[in-house]
């Protein structure tokens, strides 16, 4: 009798690891915004996981560094060459459907030898199984006797107020990248018009000096003194 309990006892400890596995799915994906700095001459490029059939939109911003551009591709998970730009600031790229994979994102500084680049990029899903999982909500909390409120005027008053929600999330990130952008520019324009404002000024005391120096020489006194 014991080593029947005991029989069940193992059997039941080897089936709760796969239940709990089959209930846990892959984690949802996620927005992602990421800011790095890439050096002169070199290249870097990020990896990022994306579902079947969806939209990716895809933005960067180099917002430091001299002459503010980069070089840009994007691949698909097959190793298609889905975008490629040469010497941009800045760009917005959507891709949809989406393939299921491991999409690839480069930029390139290697024709820069002395600046390095402050670059902004952002990650923007738009997954059609969102639309699937509120439907599902509202099938399960939809009441059997139909009230005064229409269900379907609150779907859709809270599916317009989330897409504000995120359009003004996304909109207050591309603004503080702007921004950082406009402060390191003016940043850049402050340095230089100091350099040159020092520069000028000593010019001028360096001319002033040549000045006086030959108004001496000409009232200079060259006759021999008597002895």
């Amino acid at each position: 009798m014991m080593a029947a309990g005991a029989a069940i006892a193992l059997a039941l400890w080897l089936l709760l690891p796969a239940v709990g596995v089959g209930e846990a799915g892959p984690p949802p994906i996620q927005d992602g915004e990421f800011t790095f700095l890439l050096p002169a001459g070199r290249k870097q490029c990020f990896y990022q996981s994306a579902p079947a059939n969806a939209s990716l939109e895809t933005e960067y911003q180099v917002i430091g560094g001299a002459g503010l551009d980069v070089d840009f591709t994007l691949e698909s998970p097959q190793g298609v060459l889905l975008v490629s730009e040469s010497r941009k600031a800045d760009g917005v790229h959507t891709v949809e459907p989406t393939e299921a994979g491991d999409y690839r994102l480069c930029f390139d500084n290697s024709f820069s030898t002395i600046s390095e680049k402050l670059v902004f990029f952002e990650l923007i899903f738009d997954s059609f199984q969102d639309e699937e999982e509120v439907e599902g909500w509202a099938e399960a909390v939809e009441p059997e006797e139909m009230l005064d409120v229409k269900m379907e005027d609150i779907k859709e008053s809270i599916e317009t107020m989330r897409t504000r929600l995120e359009r003004s999330i996304q909109m207050l990130t591309l603004l503080r990248a702007f921004e950082a952008r406009d402060r390191n520019l003016q940043e850049d324009n402050l340095e230089r018009v100091n350099f040159w404002s020092a520069a000028n000024v000593a010019v001028l005391l360096l001319v002033a000096v040549l000045q006086v120096c030959t108004l001496k020489r000409f009232f200079h006194d060259k006759r021999p003194v008597p002895t």
